[in-house]
C-alpha cells in the first residue's frame, strides 16, 4: 500500500486525526471505552492523575495513570457507525506514520476494553450482573462493507439467525479476545451479545410505531446451537470485535446488565452497577 491521500486519512491542522482530535502520544497500550461521554469521568475519577483531556463531538478522551499505569479512556457515542470511526482512527494513530501517510512496517497490537450497559434477553440473568461477551452477533450492516473473516461455527450461526429472524441480510458473528476474557472476565457471566442498529424496533421495543418483526425478541431468546445461547442486547460490541479482528487488536466487551427484557425490569440504580463494573475492570488491567 502506498501513500494514503489527504481525502482518505484526514488530519487536522495540528496533525491530529480528524474526528478523535488525538495524536499518537495520547494513545496508551490499554484503551478503555464507553458509549456515554459522561462515563469517561466515571472512570477517570479513579485515576492517580489526568494528564490530558480532549472533547470533540461525542469523542471524549482522558489520558492518565491508574496505579502508575498509563490508561486512555474514550467515549464513542452509540452505534457501530461511531465504533467504525473510533477503531479506524485509533488504529491509524498507532499503525500509520501520519507524516509520511504510510502504514508502518511493524504493527502495534492494542488492548481495547469496552465497558457498557446492556439488557438481558434471558430470564435467568438478573439485574446487576456483570457479563463478558464471548461472541457478538451483528444485526447491523457495517460488515457488508468489509471482508470479515469468520470461521465455520460463526458462519453457521449467522446463516441460521438470518433464516430464523427473516432479516434481508446475513448477520455477522465474531468472537472477542480470549486472552482479555481470561484476564478481565473472571467470575463474570459469560454470554453472547447481540448488537443492534438501534435501541427501539431493532431490539424489539415498541412505543408508537408498530414493529415490522414482532417476534424478534422471542426468536433471539429461544435461539441456541450446541450450548450457544444469546444473552443480551446492546449497540456496539459486534463492531468492536469485527474491526478488532481485522485490524489485529485484542478487544473485549464487558456489560453491566441494567435491564431484563423478558421480565420487563429496569434497574433502580444503574450507575451503581456500572461503577462496580468500572472498578472491577480497573483492578484487572
Amino acid at each position: 500500500m502506498g501513500k494514503i491521500p489527504e481525502s482518505e486519512l484526514i488530519l487536522n491542522k495540528d496533525g491530529s486525526v480528524y474526528h478523535l482530535n488525538l495524536k499518537p502520544s495520547h494513545i496508551s497500550d490499554t484503551i478503555l471505552t464507553v458509549g456515554d461521554p459522561s462515563r469517561v469521568y466515571m472512570i477517570s475519577q479513579y485515576f492517580d492523575d489526568v494528564d490530558f483531556e480532549m472533547n470533540r463531538r461525542e469523542f471524549i478522551t482522558h489520558v492518565g495513570k491508574y496505579k502508575g499505569k498509563k490508561i486512555t479512556v474514550m467515549s464513542t457515542g452509540m452505534g457501530t457507525d461511531n465504533v467504525e470511526i473510533f477503531m479506524t482512527e485509533l488504529d491509524a494513530l498507532v499503525n500509520i506514520d501520519l507524516k509520511k501517510r504510510e502504514p508502518k512496517q511493524r504493527k502495534k497490537k492494542l488492548k481495547i476494553i469496552r465497558i457498557g450497559t446492556s439488557g438481558a434477553m434471558q430470564e435467568d440473568i438478573p439485574l446487576g450482573t456483570h457479563l463478558v461477551s464471548d461472541y457478538a452477533v451483528g444485526l447491523d450492516t457495517l460488515m457488508c462493507f468489509y471482508n470479515l473473516p469468520q470461521d465455520k461455527f460463526e458462519m453457521e450461526i449467522a446463516s441460521e439467525l438470518k433464516e430464523q429472524t427473516k432479516l434481508p441480510f446475513t448477520p455477522y458473528v465474531v468472537r472477542g479476545s480470549e486472552t482479555l476474557r481470561e484476564q478481565i472476565g473472571e467470575n463474570m457471566v459469560v454470554g453472547n451479545t447481540v448488537t443492534c442498529p438501534g435501541f427501539y424496533a431493532p431490539q424489539g421495543r415498541e412505543l408508537r410505531l408498530p414493529l415490522k418483526n414482532k417476534t424478534l425478541l422471542e426468536t433471539l431468546n429461544y435461539y441456541h446451537k450446541n450450548g450457544f445461547w444469546l444473552t443480551n442486547f446492546e449497540m456496539e460490541t459486534a463492531g468492536y470485535y469485527a474491526l478488532g479482528r481485522m485490524l489485529g487488536h485484542e478487544v473485549l466487551s464487558v456489560n453491566a446488565i441494567i435491564a431484563n427484557r423478558i421480565k420487563n425490569k429496569f434497574s433502580k440504580n444503574p450507575n451503581k452497577i456500572i461503577d462496580s463494573l468500572i472498578r472491577k475492570v480497573l483492578d484487572r488491567i
